[in-house]
């Protein structure tokens, strides 16, 4: 199987459309209102999960912007705009490339730079792998006597098997009224990719196919 080319980063990207209400500041008045639009629309969404759309990355375009409105007590022009934003969210069977981060007896985390969530279970790697709890890594036997490592910080080939989102709008609520933040030990990633069984929203991914794994042992 030929390695994939730049043009899976092409696929990996959308563009989702959206629709929303801007507040550009007094102090922002000053400035061109199509650049206050986009920085605030930039500053909203950027890097953020929306539930099942994928993570955002940047502002593609603004396709419409309706009139601005000023409201008592607020100083600030608000106007409701439709614009476009370049998402991640690649699709099922898409084979995309990664670092692994880390391993344990459940699997490889593996990171892509700008996203970091991706899962590939032990059933999904090639057969004969096994997990060295000593060097706490996973070992592919290629033939009796050969073994290939699966290291940290290799480049790896995966296949998406599966996407889960995951809403983690807190749903614990004081008696006064603001939501209470879950605790870090059991907060949930709003958006993961798994390779395998597919859960709610989060990437899974499979090596367990020719010129999947570590781009090294293709090279040759």
């Amino acid at each position: 199987m030929a390695p994939p080319n730049s043009s899976q980063y092409l696929n990996m990207f959308n563009l989702a459309v959206f629709k929303d209400v801007v507040r550009i500041a007094p102090h922002n008045f000053k400035k061109a209102r199509s650049v206050c639009i986009a920085d605030e629309l930039n500053h909203k969404y950027a890097n953020k999960v929306v539930h099942n759309v994928g993570l955002c990355i940047a502002l593609f375009d603004v396709l419409r912007v309706g009139d601005e409105f000023i409201f008592p007590g607020d100083g600030g022009a608000h106007v409701q705009v439709e614009f476009r934003f370049i998402v991640f969210r690649p699709f099922i069977s898409e084979v995309l490339t990664g670092t692994i981060k880390s391993s344990s007896q459940k699997g490889i985390h593996v990171s892509m730079g700008f996203f970091d969530d991706i899962i590939i279970p032990p059933e999904h790697f090639k057969r004969d792998t096994r997990f060295d709890a000593k060097e706490q890594v996973w070992v592919w036997q290629v033939q009796d006597a050969d073994e290939a490592y699966l290291d940290l910080h290799q480049e790896i080939r995966f296949r998406v098997a599966a996407e889960t989102f995951v809403d983690i709008t807190p749903h614990t609520v004081s008696p006064n009224g603001p939501a209470i933040a879950e605790d870090e030990s059991t907060r949930q990633s709003p958006f993961t990719i798994t390779v395998g069984v597919r859960p709610l929203r989060s990437p899974q991914g499979s090596i367990d196919d020719d010129g999947l794994g570590l781009t090294a042992w293709w090279k040759s």
